[in-house]
């Protein structure tokens, strides 16, 4: 699995069978083509982060793997597209004021998380390579 399925469905480790369900479905509005043209969101990744959930077992070992992991924990995800590209990078402004940026790079070597250059958020960037 690519991403923590918490992460992607924008859930706490917490979350009860009905609001692992209501994410899910909002993930699946958000990512539909029909409704965000500009959606970069993979919808398989959706599905499996709610099969994961939803079985208890591979629930507790992604538990497990979470326990064990350090480093930040993204505050949302947040596609590439909503991103303003510039010369050298993608930017997108933080709440703080701050803001995100991200290299072609950095892209390259699959770097998703992405400090803010003011406060100590992160989020996780969603972007796919394209072959050239």
């Amino acid at each position: 699995m690519i991403m923590d399925p918490y992460t992607l469905l924008a859930l706490p480790v917490d979350a009860s069978p009905v609001e692992i369900k209501a994410a899910y479905h909002r993930a699946l509005l958000a990512a539909h083509p029909d409704k965000r043209a500009d959606s970069t969101a993979d919808i398989a990744a959706i599905q499996e982060a709610y099969r994961v959930l939803c079985t208890p077992h591979l629930r507790a070992r992604i538990q497990h793997t979470r326990n064990s992991q350090t480093g930040p924990r993204p505050a949302q995800v947040i596609s590439l597209t909503e991103f303003d590209e510039g010369d050298e990078a993608w930017v997108h402004a933080c709440r703080c004021g701050g803001a995100y940026r991200i290299t072609a790079d950095e892209m390259e070597k699959g770097t998703h998380l992405v400090p803010c250059t003011n406060c100590s958020e992160v989020v996780w960037v969603g972007y796919e390579l394209m072959d050239e």
